[in-house]
């Protein structure tokens, strides 16, 4: 990148599988091709697969980048919303990529939100028995969380995320410019997954982000207030991940943590038929998992208030009209729970989490204990 790239390009490394750099840099998304070709050296085809959000700003420009590097190239567009996250789009994927006769030295393009990214991700591990694809998420919350770390998936009828599989990305290309476009509630879902991680791992950032937002920048939108911290914001986000993916890359252990305020969140979302958007779900799931670690014993009331001080400040949903019946029903689809158990990310303060295993049976007691104060 030297020579062409005068402005500093921030690389995460992710030391799983073959390994994988995250690059973050505002314009990187014009050296998309370049940068595909280097990870995908035998690659002769790239098929995109793009959020059809994403496709009218950025996906003409990615496909000339791929002709450049000297990557035929295809798209699909993918309609964007989890209602469209579902095998028939996963086999229609499938096709489209037979059709266009990739082979396994060839390579996947992911272009979009979380649920472009889970797709493509998915019809990589799984076509040909697996090819490479490349992550170039366009919002926030794919930034942050989806496209790192290589879990990849489609819903079911019966709930969220029970098909998929372990794959990992060859790169991440990550242009805080792509989220300019952004509409204000897509960009306030990748500040839940933002602040998240803040409460799990780091109070000094916490405290940096409620502070971000609480600036006086008299008619100055949230997305503004970020803008010149968005870099730093993501790779940190970006580097909590990675330490915690290199620890534990199947999910067995000490990476349960990131589904903070996922178990609740994904219940809402359930309920809600995948109209409630992942990120405000997620964050009204924070606020009620720790109003009931309060309840429970758990996190000192202090710390509770901050947080849902903090998302009230990011414009994000402290609660749910859900009842607690019917979210525990919801949730126990959830591939977290078991028959017996499931376990909980339950905060101690800001910075400190653990997981907490229940039985199933106490589920819609912890629920009603975080639904209001």
């Amino acid at each position: 990148m030297a020579g062409k790239k005068t402005q500093k390009t921030r690389c995460v490394h992710v030391n799983v599988g073959k390994g994988y750099d995250i690059l973050i840099r505002e314009g990187i998304l014009s050296y998309a091709g370049e940068e595909t070709a280097k990870v995908c050296p035998k690659a002769v085809k790239a098929a995109v697969v793009c959020d059809g959000n994403a496709f009218v700003p950025h996906g003409g420009p990615v496909e000339g980048d791929l002709w450049d590097a000297g990557l035929s190239c295809a798209q699909y567009i993918l309609e964007p919303g989890e209602q469209n996250k579902n095998i028939g789009h996963y086999a229609e994927i499938l096709a489209f990529l037979a059709e266009n006769r990739l082979t396994r030295e060839d390579c996947l393009v992911a272009l979009g939100g979380g649920v472009t990214g889970d797709m493509a991700g998915f019809a990589a591990a799984t076509y040909l028995r697996g090819i490479s694809y490349v992550q170039i998420p366009t919002t926030l919350l794919a930034m942050v969380d989806s496209s790192v770390g290589g879990k990849t998936a489609i819903d079911l009828p019966a709930g969220k995320n029970l098909a998929g599989a372990f794959c990992q990305p060859s790169l991440v290309l990550c242009d805080p410019l792509t989220l300019k476009t952004l509409p204000d509630d897509v960009f306030r879902d990748g500040c839940a997954e933002v602040i998240k991680y803040g409460v799990l791992y780091d109070r000094d950032f916490f405290l940096k982000l409620k502070a971000l937002a609480e600036t006086d920048r008299t008619g100055q939108s949230l997305k503004q207030k970020l803008a010149k911290d968005l870099e730093e914001i993501i790779e940190t986000c970006v580097s909590f991940k990675r330490n915690v993916v290199e620890q534990d890359e199947f999910d067995r252990g000490e990476r349960k943590k990131l589904n903070l305020g996922h178990t609740f969140g994904h219940a809402i979302e359930h309920c809600s038929h995948y109209g409630q958007s992942h990120g405000s779900a997620v964050a009204a799931g924070m606020a009620i998992m720790a109003r009931a670690a309060v309840r429970k014993g758990y996190m000192d009331e202090a710390d509770a208030r901050l947080l849902e001080e903090t998302l009230q400040l990011y414009g994000l949903p402290v609660t749910t009209a859900y009842p607690a019946q019917q979210l525990a029903e919801a949730a126990m689809s959830d591939k977290k729970s078991s028959q017996y158990a499931i376990d909980l990310v339950v905060p101690r303060s800001i910075g400190n989490c653990e997981l907490v295993r229940i039985e199933t049976k106490d589920l819609q007691d912890w629920i009603e204990a975080g639904l209001a104060w």
